[in-house]
């Protein structure tokens, strides 16, 4: 990609969007390592989650436990939150502030979703501890800070800082973005699986809760066969390498609808929680309440 520049801006593009897909693939292996699947050795995982953590600008100890509280609690409509995409329902939406209604808004924008939020995720949010964190966790978050400085003036260095900051932030730009999709269609698609904690069941928020994205093979290749999320959530410790052998040899599997990835783009239509018809649906169920509720002349 440096020695593209020469050239032209019109071929350093492309390579550092092929850098990015690359890069999907590398998270999806730190992925594994923080459920201990990759590798059977913990401290293999360890270190190369850890690797693959600088590369893809994760702190791998607090995106572990992060993760692992999502795994507990998707589909749970009462656990929603950690590592989640902001969901409400209609009537908490309802219910909200007008300020609260307009983050919400904002946040489930397009734009704001796929282009301004992965970036902020991954650049900035990760930079800090959470709150909750362990002492583990705020050590990785400091090392990982420290790890991205130093690679950041070394290259700055040998490449120039201007080539290195542009070439950086298109390959984390096309990452983050194709990462936040995967995860998004993963879990807001047609027919999920949402409901209360009472009624909650982990098998069916596996199967139900989480999409098998059907994609062409080169893109299931970069994405670490990540599409048969179903499988992963109902057992997370298989690692990706055996998710579509784990698919073709049990029929349980297979009898889970796919999504294609024309199919998909639909999930960008979805913004909130229908919890009376039990699916997702837009704003305009909203206006359908609106009309519902406002008494006739």
């Amino acid at each position: 990609m440096y020695f593209s520049l020469r050239v032209s801006w019109w071929l350093t593009l492309p390579l550092a969007a092929l850098a990015g897909a690359f890069l999907v693939r590398i998270f999806i292996i730190l992925h594994d390592c923080g459920h201990g699947s990759f590798f059977k050795s913990r401290t293999a995982n360890a270190i190369v989650g850890s690797i693959a953590g600088v590369l893809t600008f994760t702190p791998y100890y607090q995106w572990t436990r992060t993760h692992s509280l999502h795994h507990a609690t998707s589909g749970d409509l009462d656990r929603r939150g950690p590592g989640d995409i902001w969901t409400m329902t209609v009537q908490e939406y309802l219910e909200a502030s007008r300020w609260k209604r307009f983050a919400y808004v904002l946040a489930r924008n397009p734009v704001v979703l796929f282009l301004v939020a992965p970036l902020y995720i991954f650049l900035i949010d990760q930079r800090f501890s959470s709150r909750i964190a362990n002492p583990r966790e705020r050590r990785s978050v400091i090392w990982m800070n420290l790890s991205l400085l130093g690679m950041a003036v070394a290259l700055s260095a040998l490449f120039g800082l201007k080539a290195y900051l542009v070439i950086q932030l298109i390959v984390v730009g096309v990452a983050a973005t194709a990462g936040v999709w995967l995860f998004y269609v993963q879990h807001q698609f047609e027919g999920v699986y949402w409901e209360r904690r009472n009624e909650w069941d982990y098998t069916a928020a596996a199967l139900k809760g989480s999409s098998f994205y059907k994609l062409p093979a080169l893109l299931q290749w970069f994405s670490g066969n990540i599409g048969f999320h179903h499988i992963h959530h109902l057992s997370p410790r298989i690692p990706n390498y055996n998710l579509a052998r784990c698919h073709r040899a049990d029929p349980l599997f297979q009898s889970v609808r796919p999504i294609t990835l024309f199919g998909s783009l639909k999930s960008a239509t979805y913004r909130l929680w229908d919890e009376q018809r039990g699916r997702l649906v837009g704003y305009r169920r909203l206006r359908e309440l609106r009309r519902a509720s406002t008494p006739r002349r």
